[in-house]
């Protein structure tokens, strides 16, 4: 190990290495590493790196207004016509940092203090520099898009979401949900619908930011309320995506608990489990996943009958792999061949790897709360943050796939807006489908009835 010395304006900061990778420093020191000069650009790893958990110590508008400074500061000579020089000289270098940060963390700039930040820095670069002002104009159109499109996005989840969270009077009873339609008069090809989970996981994932892993557990900012920042939680697109994956738990169970005839329940039963293969095979980890969970919930897993009509041997077999035993060992490893296929792909479809995204945030989780951001002597631990940025940097490589298949707008639409039964609705579909087995059951039969019966005459 070995440390290296910056001093700038007294400041006295120190940087360790260790085989020439940065290991710790001071927060100042680190924020000084980020600065371009007419002679020096930060490594790409270290940018995206230091973007990415600089917000576990300050907030981002912070750092990018003290990054500007610097970089202008750092060109005052007190001549005038020599700093013009000079800040012309790396102006090309600062809008380069500016652009990295706006294509790979976009969302920091739904902070109006980010946005005029960065109208301040185009209006000095104006001054000095027609190229970078240009390229600082296109880049602030290329956000501005971008931002758009998110808003868009978010305004869509949630118009489908008011659509799902429809109570329509067919969900009200088992005999009235038998006449509505079920997924297998939507489709009933077991790979097509695992094209159309793809494109909806695909999809959502597109709109993560990367930051929003570290939000989750990064410091909050003392100014979240004030009047001129954009109130939109800082991980609603993580949060949006979690809630997918519930969404599809529930629509398995309620496909399943919904028919009055054990023969067709026992058919929606085998056509998931086709499902799920075909996500496994497609790699998209988080549908099957999200098909072996709705299977698995005790409204489902009671119906003895209908599961004795089941071949289950594919089943078994599905769950074998995403068993959670050995810390998701046999997950792990047929995640890795999912990952090697993806990077020696001949087809699109190859490409494709979607986590199991609990998981995912799991082990981000754990590596944050395991490893301490601060040393005993003040210095971040950036070897964490090395860590963290590993990550986080896989998830942006799968996030940027584009889904292959061809969409089925139908089956699409059926996905995200068919109603699906809540969990006590569930527990009475599945007494009605087979009656209680012992008093317990039947004492859980009689007050979740009260209950709901309880619920229909207050609305």
């Amino acid at each position: 190990m070995y440390l290296h010395v910056n001093y700038e304006k007294h400041l006295f900061k120190i940087m360790c290495y260790h085989d020439n990778s940065l290991v710790s420093a001071s927060l100042e020191a680190l924020i000084q590493h980020l600065v371009p000069t007419v002679d020096y650009y930060p490594d790409r790893s270290y940018v995206f790196t230091f973007l990415l958990s600089s917000r576990l110590f300050l907030p981002p508008y912070e750092l990018m207004t003290r990054v500007c400074h610097l970089c202008v500061e750092q060109q005052r000579s007190g001549d005038a016509l020599l700093d013009k020089i000079r800040f012309r000289e790396v102006a090309p270098k600062l809008v380069q940092l500016l652009t990295e940060w706006t294509e790979t963390f976009p969302y920091d700039f739904r902070d109006e203090r980010m946005m005029r930040c960065l109208k301040d820095m185009t209006l000095h670069v104006a001054r000095g520099d027609e190229y970078s002002w240009r390229a600082m104009q296109q880049m602030t159109q290329r956000l501005i898009k971008r931002l758009s499109a998110l808003g868009q996005y978010e305004e869509a989840v949630a118009a489908l979401n008011v659509v799902a969270m429809e109570r329509p009077a067919s969900l009200k009873s088992k005999q009235a949900s038998a006449q509505r339609s079920d997924v297998l008069s939507v489709c009933d090809d077991p790979f097509v619908l695992a094209q159309q989970l793809t494109h909806i996981e695909l999809d959502r994932l597109s709109f993560i930011g990367p930051e929003e892993f570290i939000q989750t557990f990064a410091m909050k900012d003392p100014l979240e309320n004030h009047k001129g920042f954009f109130r939109k939680r800082k991980t609603s697109n993580l949060e949006a995506y979690v809630s997918w994956f519930n969404r599809l738990s529930y629509l398995v169970a309620t496909e399943i608990c919904m028919p009055m005839k054990k023969k067709h329940r026992a058919r929606i039963i085998e056509f998931f489990i086709d499902v799920a293969q075909e996500c496994f095979n497609i790699g998209n980890f988080n549908s099957l996943m999200a098909i072996i969970t709705g299977m698995n919930m005790s409204p489902v897993a009671r119906l003895k009958k209908t599961w004795n009509k089941v071949n289950t041997d594919k089943f078994e077999i599905l769950e074998h792999q995403m068993d959670p035993s050995s810390n998701f060992s046999n997950y792990r490893t047929a995640l890795r061949g999912a990952t090697q296929r993806s990077e020696t792909a001949h087809s699109s479809q190859e490409k494709i790897v979607i986590p199991f995204f609990s998981l995912l945030i799991k082990d981000i989780y754990f590596l944050n709360e395991g490893c301490a951001s601060r040393l005993p002597n003040g210095h971040i631990n950036f070897e964490k943050l090395w860590e963290l940025a590993k990550q986080v940097s896989e998830f942006l490589v799968w996030r940027q796939v584009v889904c292959p298949f061809d969409r089925e707008r139908r089956i699409l639409q059926y996905l995200v807006t068919t109603p699906i039964f809540t969990e006590d609705e569930l527990h009475l579909a599945s007494y009605e489908s087979e009656g209680p087995e012992n008093n317990m059951e039947k004492d859980s039969r009689r007050s979740l009835r009260s209950s709901l019966l309880h619920r229909e005459n207050r609305t």
